[in-house]
């Protein structure tokens, strides 16, 4: 089911035309897409597949795997990127993105002080000609996705 104006339910309705950016890794529950207006590789979106916008409202099947999730995706972007470490933020206000989302950002070690804690939400506003390439979000896409089933990173 499409909600009206929820980027997130329009995008599952999509779900089998999607590109790797956008289904980076999927199960029952959640999907798991590459930010398109970011100039950082790897900041991740954990989404729960059905409409849903607030955290208390999750299911308790969602719930029980949200940590799996965030852990899961933490360790892969620490494989992939190389961070220090992530951010892990959830607030789900802005216009047409209402439906709960987790921002899961790694964080490098020479990011800019005045970009670190909150601050790092300015890269998620890039200009387009700084934002990460759709190519460069697929293939972030199969090499997080390789590391999330265990299997051994392309040499």
């Amino acid at each position: 089911m499409t909600i009206p104006e929820c980027y997130a339910c329009d995008k599952e309705a999509q779900f089998d035309e999607l590109p790797p950016r956008e289904r980076v890794d999927f199960d029952r529950h959640w999907r798991v897409a590459h930010s398109f207006t970011t100039s950082v590789p790897g900041w991740l979106v954990l989404l729960p597949r059905r409409h849903v916008t607030a955290v208390h409202d999750l299911t308790d099947a969602e719930a029980s795997t949200l940590g799996a999730w965030q852990i899961g995706l933490s360790r892969a972007l620490r494989s992939v990127t190389g961070c220090e470490k992530t951010y892990v933020v959830q607030f789900a206000e802005a216009e047409g993105f209402a439906h709960v989302h987790f921002h899961i950002v790694p964080r490098t070690a020479d990011l800019a002080p005045e970009h670190r804690g909150p601050g790092i939400f300015e890269l998620l506003r890039a200009p387009e000609h700084a934002r990460v390439t759709a190519g460069q979000a697929d293939r972030l896409a199969a090499a997080l996705r390789d590391r999330l089933r265990g299997r051994p990173a392309e040499a």
